[in-house]
């Protein structure tokens, strides 16, 4: 009764902190994929600069995100921008590393017979490239999603909301019913975005090419 109480009254809380952790893990993930897809076709047909561009990107993922966000602080002070901004750092390489590589790997044989169709090298990407990367390029925004969804629990330490300023309150008040409440719902939209993002590319990828994209 005391956890069904709780509940009811911190739900408003809840569904508000909810709406919060949304925008920040998808304005981010949004922006990293402006960001990361674009570089990445453009670098999958040059090998050398590809790799240099992912290794730096690589070594964002090795900063401690409190270290991040605190670095961040007194560049852009504290709140919703410097989240944003953090997670998206984050965001941006496994997104690069899987567009690179999902283009890179289609086979020449399938380029080839593209241009002996009559096919520009824009009408191959689009046509041929692209459609046979996705799937790998989708595998690298489920990562990213899952990553980021989590990681905005720690932009609470710097004022940006979302569901870690409930988990926050109950470590601070060592009631594990309060944390739970910050935490469930995060484990949820996890799920839930996972889910429709397969379903999202499953609809994406016509059925003559399923075959030929690595799951």
């Amino acid at each position: 009764m005391n956890a069904w109480a709780t509940l009811q009254a911190d739900w408003p809380l809840i569904v508000q902190k909810t709406g919060e952790h949304i925008y920040l893990s998808l304005v981010s993930v949004l922006i990293a994929i402006l960001i990361a897809v674009p570089l990445g076709i453009l670098l999958s047909g040059h090998k050398r600069s590809a790799n240099s561009v992912i290794t730096i990107a690589s070594i964002i993922q090795t900063i401690p995100s409190l270290a991040l966000f605190g670095f961040l602080i007194p560049l852009l002070g504290i709140g919703t921008t410097p989240a944003i901004i953090a997670l998206t750092l984050y965001a941006v390489f496994p997104i690069l590393q899987n567009t690179v590589v999902g283009i890179s790997e289609v086979s020449d044989f399938l380029i080839e017979a593209g241009i002996g169709m009559g096919m520009t090298k824009w009408q191959v990407l689009r046509l041929v490239q692209l459609p046979i990367a996705r799937g790998v390029i989708m595998a690298g925004v489920r990562l990213v999603v899952v990553h980021t969804i989590s990681l905005a629990a720690i932009a609470a330490y710097i004022a940006a909301g979302g569901l870690g300023d409930i988990i926050f309150r109950g470590i601070s008040m060592n009631n594990t019913i309060t944390i739970l409440e910050g935490a469930i719902p995060v484990s949820l939209l996890v799920i839930i975005m996972n889910i429709l993002l397969l379903g999202i590319n499953n609809l994406l990828t016509p059925k003559g090419l399923r075959g030929l994209i690595k799951k």
